[in-house]
């Protein structure tokens, strides 16, 4: 395996962690499942700062929406795939930011 297919994986992984850290710290402060119907307050200071949570937060609440959706819903397995493929592509996005940030302030080498 490459240098670059190792931390692609790696920041794949990261992003996929902090998600469900983020999600189920949320879950346990608020006794409700996090999701994007936090932006539904239209434009006042919890969707503002709800936005930062969701950018880091979303490839877990896409994963589990899409989860429950393909059981309960019975959707497709071309819609479970292609939700798939962008819950890990912004997981791995967000994993990229978030090393880096840890790389700038010296945590990781």
């Amino acid at each position: 395996m490459s240098p670059d297919a190792v931390n692609s994986l790696f920041s794949l992984l990261i992003g996929f962690a902090v998600a469900g850290a983020l999600t189920s710290g949320y879950q346990a402060f608020v006794d409700r499942p996090a999701g994007f119907g936090l932006l539904r307050t239209g434009a006042a200071p919890s969707a503002f700062a709800a936005v930062p949570f969701l950018v880091f937060a979303a490839p877990f609440i896409i994963m589990r929406n899409t989860i429950l959706g393909r059981r309960i819903e019975r959707r497709r397995v071309e819609f479970v795939m292609m939700a798939t493929i962008l819950a890990g592509f912004w997981s791995m996005m967000s994993g990229t930011l978030l090393l880096a940030v840890l790389k700038a302030a010296g945590l990781f080498a």
